[in-house]
């Protein structure tokens, strides 16, 4: 053989490439079941920032610890199945203990199973995160990650808030954030702001601890300080608390049940009449200067007084004794199903204004599929008539004679509060106050009124209005258009809150720009795992 034709085998004999880097770094990634458990301590670290533990911090901690073990599954090969996978550990952590109430409510099965349900929308939104990496100029950008994270999981909490059966928007980590500076960013651009600004913090914080692993000084730093200015910003939001056009002076009436659960109501009329007696409290300790209005929960009236002849007689002895509306929660029973609604009584006239709940919450005020879930579940047929839906928007007049107008308020009756649209739409036809009715009976001593209460102060915020949450047995409470809780009561107990609530007229950044917010981060979601697939394509394309 020739020098020349030896010469030419060396160059055509082929040689085992060097690996990339991301194939070095798939070769020594931490293994599975070290990654699967830090990510289900960091779903469990993050309920922990919600009532009733209520730090905060510990959400941003917990969702950060999630983001460091998507960092480690990489963008090649099988990683957005994996990533997938930590999501799943992540929310199943986080969604038994959060809801467990619903455990104490419908029982384990439905527990559960809305537990795994929610922790596959979390799987998707790892997975679809993975995907999204993928792209090379963000691949090559390790800093904007965590902008394309919050966006991200943002759009998923979005669509979990419509999906499947109306959606189900409980433990979206903006709700963790009511008491911290990022809550006043509802105030700009809503909920789903305050939950992409709460999974940027805590992807930055995340960005910095892989990079302090990587020995890369300059990165933690950087993500650290990032991090905070983006937690102080919510300290400038020019929220604004003072009233514009006058006051109302209100009496919210928490009565209380005879036991707690599923013989809360077994005994008619007993409800009512322990609200009628709030309400005889509540007008002597208001004294002279008298009420505007009284506001009963949800459920508050156990039978519908516009049928009921015992029902009226107690209404309206409420109504005299206060002299002023009363605001209540009763159901009307109608052909093909009933309505849960609150209702507006004036003295003297009786039953005005009526709101219907415009969002039944599946699985406990009407079932889906019927047919299938009673066959997973005998807790199905505690739901005997399936609520209808209301149509028109929660914005009630009330006349008040010491302002010598009519006051449009804002019910919203319980499990409303957690989705976006309802107090928006009731501002924009001009409610001037909010009133969250809720009954929480069925949920005895766990945290399901206080993550309620949550919601309602971040609603105060965004609609920039006063708020009153009443439930039959607590948690009630009075918030300023700030979300800060100015009286609370207790749980299973009769209470009454008394408030002079500023009402306020004009518009919130928030509510102007409506669902303009969801739309633009569902494209931004969507862009973004849409051209990591591409790219993602295009590679393994260019590498065969």
């Amino acid at each position: 053989m020739t020098a020349r034709t030896a010469g030419r085998s060396r160059a055509t004999t082929p040689t085992r490439p060097t690996a990339r880097p991301a194939e070095q770094a798939e070769a020594r990634r931490i293994p599975g079941l070290v990654l699967g458990a830090f990510a289900a301590l960091g779903g469990w670290v993050t309920n922990l920032g919600f009532p009733d533990t209520d730090v905060w911090w510990l959400a941003i901690v917990g969702l950060a610890m999630l983001a460091v073990t998507l960092h480690a599954t990489g963008t090649h090969g099988r990683a957005a199945w994996r990533s997938a996978g930590l999501g799943f550990l992540w929310g199943v952590a986080f969604f038994l203990p959060h809801i467990q109430w619903a455990d104490v409510s419908v029982g384990a099965v439905p527990w559960v199973a809305l537990s795994v349900v929610q922790a596959g929308m979390v799987a998707l939104a790892a997975g679809a995160y993975s995907w999204a990496r993928r792209a090379s100029w963000l691949a090559r950008r390790e800093w904007l990650q965590p902008v394309a994270l919050a966006v991200v999981w943002t759009g998923v909490e979005l669509l979990r808030s419509y999906y499947p059966f109306g959606g189900f928007p409980w433990g979206r980590i903006a709700f963790s954030q009511a008491g911290s500076p990022l809550g006043r960013l509802a105030w700009l651009g809503g909920v789903p702001l305050v939950s992409a600004a709460t999974v940027l913090v805590a992807g930055m914080l995340a960005f910095g601890v892989v990079r302090l692993v990587q020995l890369r000084l300059m990165g933690p730093a950087g993500a650290v300080i990032a991090a905070a200015a983006v937690t102080a910003s919510g300290m400038f939001v020019p929220v604004a608390t003072r009233a514009e056009a006058g006051t109302l002076r209100v009496g919210a009436v928490q009565g209380n049940v005879g036991e707690p659960g599923e013989g809360s109501f077994a005994h008619r009329l007993e409800v009512t009449g322990n609200h009628v007696a709030g309400t005889l409290a509540v007008v002597e300790r208001a004294g002279a200067e008298g009420l505007d209005l009284v506001v009963w929960p949800e459920n508050a009236s156990d039978v519908d007084p516009r049928i009921d002849e015992q029902g009226r007689a107690l209404i309206d002895e409420a109504v005299t004794a206060a002299g002023v509306p009363l605001l209540f929660g009763t159901q009307e029973y109608v052909e093909g199903g009933r309505y849960n609604q609150s209702v507006l009584w004036l003295p003297g006239e009786g039953p005005t204004h009526v709101y219907a709940k415009r969002v039944p919450a599946a699985f406990a005020e009407y079932i889906p599929w019927r047919s299938l879930f009673e066959k997973l579940s005998d807790k199905v047929a505690l739901v005997t008539t399936d609520m209808i839906a209301g149509t028109e928007v929660g914005a009630v007049p009330v006349p008040v004679a010491r302002l010598d107008r009519d006051v449009v308020v804002a019910p919203i009756i319980c499990f409303e509060v957690a989705y976006d649209h309802i107090a928006r739409s009731a501002v924009r036809e001009g409610a001037e106050v909010i009133f969250v009715q809720t009954n929480n009976s069925n949920f005895g001593y766990t945290a399901e009124s206080t993550q309620q209460l949550a919601m309602t102060r971040l609603r105060a915020i965004e609609a920039g209005r006063a708020a009153i949450q009443i439930s039959t047995v607590g948690v009630s409470a009075v918030v300023d258009p700030a979300g800060r809780v100015l009286e609370r009561t207790g749980l299973f107990t009769a209470e009454q809150l008394l408030a002079d609530m500023p009402l306020r007229t004009s518009t919130t950044p928030a509510v102007l720009l409506g669902s303009w917010v969801e739309l633009l981060l569902a494209v931004g979601a969507s862009s973004l795992v849409g051209v990591g697939i591409v790219s993602g394509a295009r590679s393994r394309s260019r590498r065969k």
